[in-house]
């Protein structure tokens, strides 16, 4: 593997989801990190996924931004919105929102290892919110 394929292999160890949800979440969540919380691009892709019932998952995703934002300890890594792969940040944030309801536990200790904290507990609230009205809509967020 040449030098610059490696670096890349570093920084995105995880290929992005296949399922609507989940890439949904992912761009969604990109979009609003480098826009801020009232992204254009963002709420444009909740309308064309969701109709008329955008703006319930377009609340809580940004919710659960800014309460990222403001529990977190660290800096969380994105990749641009056009990469096809995930950082680690990205993918442990995927998979904690798939897991916030049926597994809290474990999606919690993702959320605490993603922010360097010791308790997530808003964060993990939101990132149930999230994962509950994605459901509701009918693009659940799931990861294989």
């Amino acid at each position: 593997m040449t030098e610059p394929a490696a670096s890349t292999a570093r920084l995105l160890p995880h290929s992005a989801p296949d399922e609507s949800g989940a890439r949904l979440l992912l761009l969604s969540v990109r979009r609003i990190g480098v826009g801020g919380l009232n992204d254009a691009h963002a709420a444009s892709q909740m309308i064309g996924a969701f109709g008329l019932g955008f703006r319930r998952p377009l609340v809580l995703v940004r919710a659960l931004m800014a309460e990222l934002a403001r529990a977190s300890s660290r800096s969380i890594m994105i990749a641009p919105s056009c990469c096809c792969r995930m950082t680690m940040a990205e993918a442990m944030l995927v998979r904690a929102v798939a897991g916030a309801n049926s597994d809290p536990r474990a999606a919690h200790d993702r959320l605490c290892r993603l922010c360097g904290i010791e308790t997530a507990i808003g964060v993990l609230s939101s990132a149930q919110a999230v994962a509950q009205a994605f459901a509701d809509l009918g693009r659940p967020v799931e990861i294989d």
